[in-house]
């Protein structure tokens, strides 16, 4: 398996690191579509429970995966994580041969705030603030193929998680320009990545509005998504077993946990 820590440009607080099978030989493998993970934590600190223990799941299934660690609390700031992103993405593309990846196959997998980060990828893909960073490659290198998004932070105005939308913009009182910015149903376009999003319909932390916000500008831009809405469970649910409820019984929802299975398919399923 490949493990390393890789360095994504001058961002001294960003890493990639992957998990890949080796392509011996004897193994002979087909090139494998690819995972990059974003844990969540409000852009505040990354969450373990949503890192390697994600990443293991699709890497079990055939994919080839990533662990992004992007910048958190001052450096959540001035869109520093979507370059991080755009930068992994890019990386994981320019270096596909390395792990046996297929680059027209790149997600993006990101939970809450981590969401927000994965759903940016995809939605902000060609934004100006990504200019000179990406010099040299075709300018869709940064745009994920498709993004799976778990309880999203979506919206950084009405239904927003504060902690998230202070630490993207900088300040415990944002402007409403601020808040348009980062509010990510305000700009999906036709060109916006295909989506997976799951969310509770509960979630006391970070409102399903978020996704349903999402799914609503997606269906008027006519980007396909699928969306699956649990009845119940708390925010931050990962992989909603015992492996990630860190003792807590109210984190194990049989209902919940089949989002893994359901993604998989829909990451497998998906055609570009």
């Amino acid at each position: 398996m490949i493990y390393e820590t890789i360095k994504l440009g001058d961002f001294e607080e960003a890493t990639l690191i992957p998990l890949c099978i080796s392509n011996t030989a004897e193994l002979n493998q087909t090139p494998r579509r690819a995972v990059i993970v974003c844990p969540g934590g409000g852009y505040r600190f990354l969450s373990d429970r949503e890192a390697e223990p994600i990443a293991l799941q699709f890497l079990a299934a055939g994919f080839a995966t990533f662990i992004l660690r992007y910048g958190v609390q001052e450096n959540a700031a001035n869109y520093r994580p979507l370059k991080q992103v755009a930068l992994a993405v890019r990386y994981v593309r320019e270096h596909a041969g390395d792990y046996n990846v297929d680059p027209a196959y790149v997600f993006t997998c990101g939970f809450s705030a981590g969401g927000h980060l994965a759903a940016s990828a995809g939605v902000l893909w060609d934004s100006p603030v990504l200019d000179g960073l990406l010099e040299g490659a075709p300018c869709d290198i940064a745009r994920p193929t498709g993004m799976i998004l778990s309880y999203p932070v979506i919206n950084t105005g009405k239904w927003t998680h504060a902690g998230s939308a202070h630490n993207l913009c900088g300040t415990t009182e944002p402007t409403d320009e601020q808040r348009a910015a980062f509010s990510l149903e305000k700009h999906v376009k036709p060109t916006t990545s295909p989506a997976f999003i799951w969310h509770t319909y509960d979630d006391g932390i970070v409102p399903v509005q978020n996704s349903l916000l999402l799914a609503e500008a997606l269906t008027a831009a006519g980007v396909p998504f699928e969306m699956h809405i649990f009845p119940h469970g708390p925010h931050g649910l990962a992989l909603a077993n015992e492996q990630t409820a860190k003792g807590n019984p109210a984190q194990i929802n049989p209902a919940a946990e089949k989002w893994v299975a359901l993604a998989i398919r829909w990451a497998r399923d998906l055609t570009v």
